[in-house]
């Protein structure tokens, strides 16, 4: 048996600071003790940069395959994080790898320890027991807890009430979709057409009418914190007809689930000339029989306006796929002035670093959510409401999505370190440009999208005319 230590300069056992000295002689004792053969000592230290860079080189050491049976000692939970949440997204995250984290200190398992010691904490939880106790004693009574759902607004009393003219909306949304049999996408059309808005006011579109047709409140039955209660509130459709429209909703999108998804190149970077929305990427299959009786089929691939996709409201602004990632390549490639303008935004801030700014911060947002998620998972496994192993299973997808939220965190931050100037952004995005049209073929999608991303602002299409506005 192997065991890896994992030191941390300055971290903590039970409020004292702990030398990596002294964490090293306690992993030593330990594996002498318990008979375990030393494999490797990684070490993070106080003032380095990049941050947990011994961690990381932990990590890469654990998804070796020689790496046989393998457990990972630290000195105590200190050594994990300054805090709970963040020893917990550690923890986590080596044992997603099936390997289990144990202390020197104690011979216990890390995640029991962490689990007790967060119990201990009380009203200290993210969520504490009291509160998540409270909010689930109002769903058991059918209490509306968040936003009601359109057809419904919450009345006096806290319960789902109708809303006459929206419910009338919600019959008939369902009604055309199961008697008339509607698509989602002419639905959304129909009520536009028709002038009947949104809750908000707005124009309907698929994903508002596809999550309206999914919903269960509509079957007077009130869902939250996994407690359910039938009849809590007026149904606005019969438990058959909801039944019905699950299937066709199943049986319409199976054979898209089962597809290879083939991600667009431009997604994000293609704009309708005529209204300004953004074109996505839409494919559509057809199949034909030849006069020889041979079943035939083919996938065609498009930018299609999204107004024009999901709320019928714009013309038919549609490109192919491959015609307009092509001519990109060829304007990227032209030196010459027309066809490529040069864009900055108001006050003469430099567009890209706004936007990489931006997209380092909607980065941290979701960290800081999937953290929320991750502490919920331990106050859970704390208060008895999951078992230490539900909540390995669980916290490992969890980690791993914050694993890979930190590693595109660190990717915005080379990215912002390397405009820090003028001159140097107009020199990187230039010799960037140059290796596009040099390597398109050659460049992975991975590689070649992201350089894409940086080069270009944005591709404005309508019909034959295409303008490309660079990021110079």
């Amino acid at each position: 048996m192997k065991a890896v230590g994992y030191f941390v300069e300055g971290a903590r056992r039970n409020r004292a600071k702990r030398s990596v000295g002294e964490q090293n002689r306690a992993f030593l004792d330990f594996c002498a003790e318990h008979g375990y053969e030393v494999a490797a000592t990684f070490l993070d230290t106080e003032d380095q940069q990049p941050e947990d860079t011994g961690f990381r080189q932990m990590l890469h050491f654990l998804q070796r395959e020689d790496r046989g049976f393998t457990v990972v000692v630290v000195d105590g939970l200190g050594v994990l994080g300054h805090d709970l949440g963040r020893a917990a997204l550690k923890l986590l995250t080596i044992e997603s790898l099936g390997v289990q984290v144990l202390s020197a200190h104690t011979g216990r398992e890390a995640i029991r320890e962490l689990v007790s010691t967060w119990a201990d904490r009380g009203e200290g939880t993210p969520v504490s027991e009291k509160v998540r106790t409270a909010m689930r004693r109002k769903a058991v009574k059918g209490e509306v807890l968040g936003r009601p759902p359109y057809g419904y607004r919450v009345g006096p009393r806290r319960r789902l009430e109708l809303v006459p003219d929206e419910a009338i909306v919600v019959r008939y949304i369902f009604r055309l979709y199961l008697q008339e049999g509607m698509g989602i996408r002419k639905i959304a059309g129909q009520l536009n057409e028709e002038g009947i808005p949104t809750r908000r006011g707005g124009r309907w579109s698929m994903v508002s009418i596809r999550d309206l047709l999914r919903n269960r409140s509509y079957l007077g039955t009130y869902t939250r914190f996994g407690v359910k209660v039938p009849g809590s509130h007026p149904a606005l459709v019969s438990p058959e007809d909801f039944r019905l429209v699950q299937e066709r909703l199943q049986t319409r999108h199976a054979a898209v689930r089962e597809r290879q998804v083939v991600p667009f190149l431009l997604s994000g970077l293609v704009y309708c000339a005529r209204c300004g929305s953004k074109m996505i990427g839409v494919s559509r299959r057809q199949k034909w029989t030849t006069r020889a009786g041979e079943e035939r089929s083919a996938a065609y691939r498009y930018y299609q306006c999204e107004s024009r996709t999901n709320q019928s409201t714009c013309g038919y602004n549609t490109q192919r796929a491959q015609a307009l990632e092509d001519r990109v390549r060829a304007m990227l490639a032209e030196n010459s002035a027309p066809p490529v303008t040069r864009l900055r935004r108001a006050g003469n801030v430099d567009s890209y670093l706004l936007d990489v700014i931006a997209q380092g911060e909607r980065i941290e947002g979701r960290m800081r959510r999937v953290r929320r998620e991750l502490e919920e998972l331990v106050a859970d496994a704390a208060h008895g409401h999951i078992t230490l192993e539900r909540l390995k299973a669980m916290g490992a997808g969890v980690a791993q999505e914050q694993q890979e939220l930190e590693d595109e965190l660190a990717g915005n931050r080379a990215r912002l370190a390397a405009h820090q100037t003028e001159a140097e952004r107009q020199r990187h995005l230039e010799e960037l440009r140059t290796r596009l049209v040099r390597d398109w073929e050659t460049l992975e999608f991975d590689a070649l999208q992201p350089a894409l991303r940086e080069v270009v602002d944005r591709i404005e299409v309508d019909g034959e005319d295409a303008a490309l506005f660079l990021r110079m």
